[in-house]
């Protein structure tokens, strides 16, 4: 086309509800699930911000067979009278018009999830069919719309259904009164279809991402009931309901998987600041006027054992999973109030020498730590409509001054109990930073120096010749005289030998610090070569097996325990991955006699049970055996045959991979064995005691 041809008549002009379904991805982000689900998030959105301004305490989510949705809520429902600038009744405005709404002026929501006035209207312009029901005034109001267009579907008894001949209002839209309630009953029921002319044919509502939004809000909105019902399958129907009292606290409670160093803190406090908005007047003009805003900041923190961090913000109850000004603020003060503290309390922690000109950085102050930082302001400015990102500038301020208020009080309170948790977030904090500079130093000096060639490595490490990973194994080896046995019985090309002396650190009593200055664990560390915590690098991991092979005893179990305990604190990533394993020794060698038409052979047996029971079989097929069954007490007392036969061999041995599927399980298993309560344990050996053994025991 020419520039002479191009004219002000080839210029679209999309109007109302038109440009939502020419250019849906501009308000939901995409039209695959997560849009579809978005649309939902919107509409139920609006029912909690009810709840917020304390209208309404139950939400319900149904989830029909028809691939409909429904939202049910008992707040003060839509207003069903004629708002006066369009002729139009609030029903139809809030549907239909884009930002429209109660959430412009300030008077109606205090503080909203919704704030650009386009979610019921574009949920509306995206669904094929979307019908709304609102109580008040002791009747019941209906009305319905097809893909945005308010009108009558000619519905069959059975109920709705996208199906019925749908006829849209020509001369004026009609507001239907269908029934009638009790005075004080309120509330808005919406159902809808999403039009798959928009949506991909694969999207769908996903229950468990709805359970989890659910159980999320009912954490934020404290006392409100939300429930979710699945009726999709008439065979498998599913609910649940949600309430929660505690607020943030209640909620990272929940999240927190690791046990914790200290309680759940909660650092609330306001502030105010004044911004610049279009003020709509009674004659239709736009004023910019100087508003006065409130911020109030409701944070709920805790520090646990391990070194992953989770932060969770939210504005009003609108999650932020890419943060914004309030995360911001927080991580600012946080910081701020911690490096002071730390700084204060120099001596007592030992930061002297190299380590005082080491500065605090946030990731040794977030490590650890669970976090849900909330805000509640009107009006929040977010980035898009998917509301990912808060960008209400003065926010970051008033969160920042809160926690530093609030965070100062507790880490210098003279309270006992605060003062040990203090000083208990301060050496972790401190290790953190510790264990970074320690990984730091040895990854320059691993770049500086080819590794093969720095026998950095400790000496007793017996290593393979292969540098292939998948293929190369790391046994650790209780014991150095296990070790000779195991140099003999290795296949060298792959198989590289660690051993250890006696029992390791309890590293889930220990500090980092404690954990890097045990020549035990520095070794293993050092011999992976992957790092440790938050530096651990699964890509850097020198073997794609480490079996742990260590004595068929309590000793041995002991032992593995403690080894298995390091694992899961400061290497977890390889658990996870299933690249742990523990070796599999015989317990005794049965040696069956030999005769005229068969040789001699040796039985290996793993347990009593199983000794007993290849002995019964012996005797039933008449053969004899050597009364004097060998009992390995000790890898040590097998010879180099053996111990490869049984244990190292690849094409004989049995290996047992260690796996972590419930991570918070696994946690309090490693906790009651290897923690500092002592009475949990107790209670766990009184309560087993009668199933051991004693002929199990060493003694």
């Amino acid at each position: 086309m020419a520039a002479s041809d191009y004219s002000a008549r080839h210029l679209s002009v999309l109007e109302g509800l038109e440009a939502v379904r020419k250019r849906p991805g501009m308000y939901i982000g995409t039209t695959d699930s997560r849009g579809l689900m978005h649309c939902l998030w919107e509409v139920i959105d609006n029912s909690v911000d009810e709840a917020l301004g304390g209208y309404g305490e139950e939400i319900v989510v149904i989830l029909h067979p028809d691939d409909s949705v429904e939202v049910r809520d008992s707040g003060r429902g839509i207003p069903v009278d004629v708002e006066p600038k369009t002729g139009l009744t609030g029903v139809e405005v809030v549907m239909t018009k884009l930002h429209a709404g109660g959430k412009f002026g300030g008077s109606s929501y205090a503080a909203s999830g919704g704030l650009h006035g386009v979610g019921a209207s574009v949920v509306n312009a995206l669904s094929e069919r979307l019908d709304v029901w609102v109580d008040r005034g002791g009747k019941t109001h209906h009305m319905a719309f097809r893909r945005g267009e308010p009108g009558n579907w000619d519905d069959p008894a059975s109920g709705p259904s996208t199906d019925s001949t749908f006829a849209p209002f020509t001369t004026g839209s009609e507001l239907a009164v269908v029934g009638k309630v009790a005075k004080g009953r309120s509330g808005t029921r919406i159902r809808y279809w999403a039009d798959r002319q928009i949506f991909n044919k694969k999207a769908h509502f996903t229950f468990e991402d709805l359970i989890t939004r659910a159980r999320q809000t009912a954490f934020l909105v404290p006392g409100l009931t939300l429930t979710v019902r699945d009726e999709r399958n008439p065979d498998e129907m599913s609910e649940e309901s949600f309430r929660y009292d505690g607020g943030p606290r209640d909620f990272v409670e929940f999240i927190a998987t690791d046990a914790g160093v200290t309680d759940t803190w909660e650092l609330k406090g306001e502030g105010h600041y004044s911004e610049t908005v279009p003020v709509l007047k009674a004659d239709g003009t736009l004023v910019s006027e100087e508003v006065e805003r409130t911020c109030q900041v409701d944070v709920a923190l805790r520090w646990g054992v391990g070194y992953e961090s989770e932060v969770r913000s939210f504005v009003n109850i609108i999650a932020t999973p890419k943060g914004g000004t309030h995360q911001a603020g927080f991580e600012a003060g946080l910081t701020k109030v911690l490096r002071k503290v730390i700084e204060t309390n120099a001596r007592r922690l030992k930061l002297t020498g190299k380590d005082g000109a080491e500065r605090i950085e946030k990731d040794d102050i977030m490590a650890g730590m669970t976090a849900v930082v909330t805000v509640r302001i009107s009006e929040p400015q977010f980035e898009g409509q998917t509301k990912e990102v808060l960008g209400t500038t003065p926010v970051r301020g008033i969160v920042a001054k809160v926690v530093e208020k609030e965070l100062t009080a507790l880490m210098t309170s003279a309270k006992r109990d605060d003062k040990a948790q203090a000083n208990t977030v301060m050496e972790k904090i401190v290790a953190e930073m510790r264990a970074r500079v320690a990984a730091r130093k040895q990854k320059e000096i691993s770049r500086r120096k080819n590794a093969l060639e720095t026998s950095s490595l400790p000496a007793k490490l017996a290593d393979c010749r292969s540098n292939d990973v998948e293929t190369s194994e790391l046994f650790i080896v209780e014991g150095d005289s296990a070790l000779g046995t195991a140099k003999l019985a290795r296949q060298s090309d792959f198989q590289a030998l660690l051993p250890i002396r006696g029992k390791i650190l309890n590293v889930q009593k220990a500090s980092v610090t404690d954990m890097l200055h045990n020549v035990e664990c520095a070794s293993i560390i050092q011999v992976l070569g992957a790092g440790s915590g938050r530096t651990f690098d699964i890509e850097q991991a020198r073997y794609g097996k480490i079996i742990l092979m260590t004595d068929a005893d309590v000793d041995g179990a002991h032992i593995r325990t403690l080894l298995l305990t390091l694992f899961f604190r400061y290497m977890r990533p390889m658990i996870d991955a299933g690249r742990v394993y523990a070796a599999v020794p015989p317990l005794h060698r049965v040696e069956v006699k030999g005769s005229p038409r068969r040789e001699k052979e040796y039985i290996y047996t793993y347990s009593e049970k199983e000794l007993s029971d290849t002995l019964r079989d012996l005797k039933r097929a008449g053969r004899k055996y050597n009364e004097d069954i060998q009992r390995y007490k000790g890898l040590g007392e097998m010879d180099a045959d053996q111990l490869a036969e049984t244990t190292m061999d690849p094409t004989h041995r049995t290996l047992r991979r260690i796996t972590a599927e419930d991570a918070e399980a696994s946690e309090r298993v490693f906790d009651l064995l290897m923690g500092n309560e002592v009475a949990p344990r107790r209670d766990f050996i009184i309560a087993g005691a009668q199933k051991l053994d004693l002929a199990q025991i060493d003694a």
